[in-house]
């Protein structure tokens, strides 16, 4: 099963999360954050090498991919019924102890329908029928998401949409209606959808420091945590921010922010050095798979990881606003970490087959 194992992949991904178990393990002995995680990463790293051992060409065909968008999106409307909510989130499945969010696997669905639909139609792509059927598809699942109300997650879902448009080869024309598309239902959901607390997220990333005893607290708060780590960071376990429960959801929402204040700079340029390793390892092997829906594939689910990582750095940083983003493979969460050492096992396969067939041809 580990014959032919993309290492690079592996190997990075797998130092990213023991970065994040190491963190959760410096917050305090009562918290069972650690423990579950442990069986998470185990979990995880047990599918990568099973999700590495088979032949994904079945996902070329269109039923398949098909049946697997409307599965995903059957089990985000269940949530309105079946779902538990947290943090006023209807957002989850409860299974005993164990908890699982449809919306990441729902994620990498929307990255293979919308793989399929343009590696098919990139020739046509000028088209701008194409832009908006595409955008239909990821419509569906970020809307069902938003309705949670998850807006973090939609705005990832839209992100991703948006960035393989960009990959599919837009025009210019066609992007800035695209653009425009953007600027009118921003318009609209601020004024007739967001919710007061969604105002005021985006409100006080404006001037955070403008109600820190309130909408503010939590970016002040990261970015106090991110600002107190300096050069070399407090050390492990000795972070105040988050071992004194300053800092909110320091397991997942804010883990970027307990790492740096115990690891400083230096630890946070390594941890994204590895994080960068990970992506450009990715892109380069998308560039040799043996088809378009794998390469888009592929670079897809680089698309999907940037966001995350660009959304949960800079909000603990104060840079953007609070929207609940985890860190990919690093935060606190079982749906996440399998849904995303699977997907990477599944472009390890791909990579393996590449590289296999690029032999046979010489």
């Amino acid at each position: 099963m580990t014959k032919r194992v993309d290492w690079l992949i592996f190997i990075p991904a797998v130092l990213i999360s023991l970065l994040g178990l190491v963190t959760m393990n410096s917050f305090s002995s009562e918290e069972v954050f650690f423990h579950k995680q442990i069986i998470w990463l185990t979990i995880s790293v047990f599918l990568f090498f099973v999700a590495n051992y088979f032949d994904w060409r079945f996902l070329y065909k269109t039923r398949v991919l098909v049946t697997i968008y409307l599965v995903c999106v059957a089990f985000l409307i269940l949530l309105f019924s079946l779902g538990f909510v947290v943090h006023g989130a209807q957002s989850w499945f409860s299974f005993g102890g164990f908890a699982m969010q449809p919306s990441d696997p729902a994620k990498i669905a929307t990255i293979l329908i919308l793989a399929k639909y343009f590696s098919r139609r990139h020739i046509e792509i000028a088209d701008v029928r194409h832009v908006i059927t595409s955008g239909v598809y990821a419509f569906i699942v970020a809307a069902l998401v938003f309705l949670q109300p998850d807006f973090g997650s939609a705005v990832v879902i839209f992100g991703i949409w948006f960035g393989m448009v960009m990959l599919s080869g837009i025009s210019k024309k066609h992007m800035l209606f695209v653009v425009g598309i953007v600027a009118v239902l921003g318009f609209i959901m601020w004024s007739f959808v967001f919710e007061p607390y969604q105002k005021a997220r985006i409100v006080t990333f404006l001037s955070p420091l403008s109600d820190v005893q309130g909408a503010g607290y939590n970016a002040y708060q990261s970015t106090i945590a991110v600002g107190s780590g300096n050069i070399l960071g407090k050390g492990i376990g000795l972070g105040s921010q988050s071992k004194l429960l300053f800092l909110p959801e320091y397991q997942t929402d804010f883990i970027f922010a307990a790492f740096a204040e115990e690891w400083g700079f230096v630890g946070s340029f390594i941890l994204l050095a590895l994080v960068l390793f990970l992506l450009i390892r990715i892109v380069e092997n998308s560039k040799k798979f043996n088809n378009n829906f794998e390469t888009l594939f592929g670079l897809g689910v680089v698309v999907l990881f940037s966001i995350h990582i660009l959304i949960h750095t800079g909000m603990n940083m104060g840079l953007l606003p609070v929207t609940g983003i985890v860190f990919p493979l690093m935060s606190y969460g079982g749906s996440h970490l399998v849904t995303e050492f699977f997907t990477l096992g599944v472009i390890s396969s791909m990579s393996r087959r590449s590289v296999v067939k690029s032999i046979d041809r010489a």
